[in-house]
């Protein structure tokens, strides 16, 4: 294993960062949540949307990873780069918020679906006591060292990925064209709405699903070769979207549609004891199991990481650039699970944490994703780093603006509730972290656009408010 203080993750280790961060509770979760949806004429329809947008938008990294070398920790600092000082803070600190609420949502997983006789549905009283051990045991591991915790995650990695590689084989010998036919369009049962409105409730699993694709950026600084980066993107991209369509598609084949969406998370277990009984259920559920807690440790890796690289970037308080003997980033570590420990017990008041928390981890990813190609739009169209007269340019160019599109369409898919919800946590962010970092550094607050963004946060924030206070909007 590379030595990653030195700076020496390697293409295969680079690619394990992709690849375990994008594996995690969601791929799990794929059978149930697309079934209770649509069939597979609406899944692939789906797909085909979710796939292309985040094709282009994992091939903007590779652009900007081969454009612009320079830029370490490409998620905000690509923001910040071509959008300014605000809208890079805003960046890092929906990533990092995101990386948050998607641990909380592991741990809701892990125990209210695995265990729920003793936690309930994950948001019961003795689930967030486990939790919060959990949590902070996690922390002092990774106080150790990111290197011991980078390979614990490559060997978590491959064997997170057998036991789907093994489902979805089963689900190939079983494959029965009849049943997948009778499923096409929905089948029996299938609740009257529009083909529309069937893929717009796939959309958000499919960002969280793809949450994960900018790993190999998150840790460019550690990169041996700067080209690896975009290389070990793109093939985490290829590898872990060829499994979410597989995991997606064959259980149609094998079930009617109305049993697949009944089973109880992660649906891919129950799927798989609807083939083979219940040993698949026991197989895949001890894998989910593997995956999840693997996954935590690549999202607390993440966390500190982002909030790190940002407080030396100066776009946050440079008390969260200190580093431990280990070479850990611990004050953003200790920050980013004080934060998930905050989310874990505010999951005791909400209806479905589950879901939420999933949704609301995708929702704050959007922001980011859309920097990100907003400022591939920007390079290509200055230039920078490309010759003169090269088709390669306009090429970057037209894929910048379509992973724009993609983002927009997402943030119209996730619905303004989520998008509300999150102006809620970018305020208090804006006036504790933001601030803080601006007046150590004694420079201007906002700029007037800057000033202009943040008014209209805070007045959505308030919208945000007075529906969480009246019941409009729920939790």
């Amino acid at each position: 294993m590379a030595d990653v203080n030195k700076g020496k993750l390697s293409l295969a280790a680079l690619t394990a960062m992709v690849v375990g961060s994008m594996v995690g509770a969601g791929i799990f979760n794929l059978p149930g949540r697309f079934a209770t949806a649509t069939g597979p004429f609406g899944a692939i329809i789906a797909w085909l949307i979710a796939g292309t947008g985040m094709y282009m938008l994992a091939r903007v990294f590779q652009a900007l990873a081969e454009k612009r070398p320079d830029i370490d920790s490409g998620v905000f600092a690509y923001a910040k780069a071509g959008f300014g000082d605000y809208m890079g803070f805003l960046s890092a600190f929906g990533y990092w918020l995101g990386s948050c609420l998607g641990n909380v949502f592991y741990w809701v997983l892990m125990l209210g679906r695995f265990f729920p006789e003793i936690f309930g549905d994950g948001s019961s009283v003795i689930a967030i006591v486990v939790s919060l051990i959990g949590i902070w045991s996690f922390h002092f591991m990774i106080l150790r060292g990111v290197e011991q915790a980078t390979f614990i995650n490559t060997i978590v990695t491959i064997a997170k990925i057998v036991p789907i590689i093994v489902a979805i084989l089963l689900f190939i010998v079983f494959f029965n064209f009849d049943q997948f036919a009778e499923n096409f369009f929905g089948g029996v049962g299938m609740p009257e709405k529009s083909l529309v409105a069937q893929v717009r409730d796939t959309m958000l699993i499919t960002i969280f699903v793809f949450l994960g694709i900018e790993g190999a950026s998150v840790y460019s600084r550690f990169a041996k070769k700067r080209a690896d980066v975009g290389t070990a993107t793109i093939l985490g991209f290829v590898a872990v979207t060829g499994l979410m369509v597989a995991v997606t598609l064959f259980p149609y084949a094998t079930a009617p549609r109305a049993a697949i969406a009944g089973v109880a998370n992660p649906s891919l277990a129950g799927a798989l004891e609807l083939v083979v009984g219940q040993w698949g259920a026991v197989f895949i559920s001890i894998g989910v199991l593997i995956s999840v807690l693997g996954a935590y440790l690549a999202w607390s890796l993440i966390c500190a990481e982002v909030m790190f690289a940002a407080a030396k970037s100066k776009d946050m308080p440079k008390l969260f650039a200190a580093q431990n003997a280990n070479g850990v980033p611990a004050n953003a570590l200790w920050l980013t699970n004080i934060v998930v420990s905050l989310f874990v017990v505010s999951t005791y008041f909400s209806r479905d944490a589950f879901n939420f928390m999933l949704d609301m981890t995708s929702v704050t990813a959007l922001l980011p994703y859309l920097l990100v190609a907003g400022y591939g739009v920007l390079i290509a169209r200055r230039g920078e780093g490309y010759e003169a007269g090269s088709r390669e340019r306009l090429r970057d160019q037209v894929i910048a603006w379509l992973a724009v599109l993609y983002t927009l369409f997402m943030f119209v898919a996730a619905g303004l509730k989520y998008v509300l919800l999150v102006a809620v946590l970018f305020v208090p962010g804006t006036i504790i972290l933001y601030i803080w970092a601006r007046r150590e550094q004694q420079a201007r607050l906002f700029t007037p656009v800057e000033l202009g963004v943040f008014g209209v946060t805070v007045v959505a924030a308030a919208i945000g408010i007075y529906g969480l206070v009246t019941g409009i909007i729920t939790p």
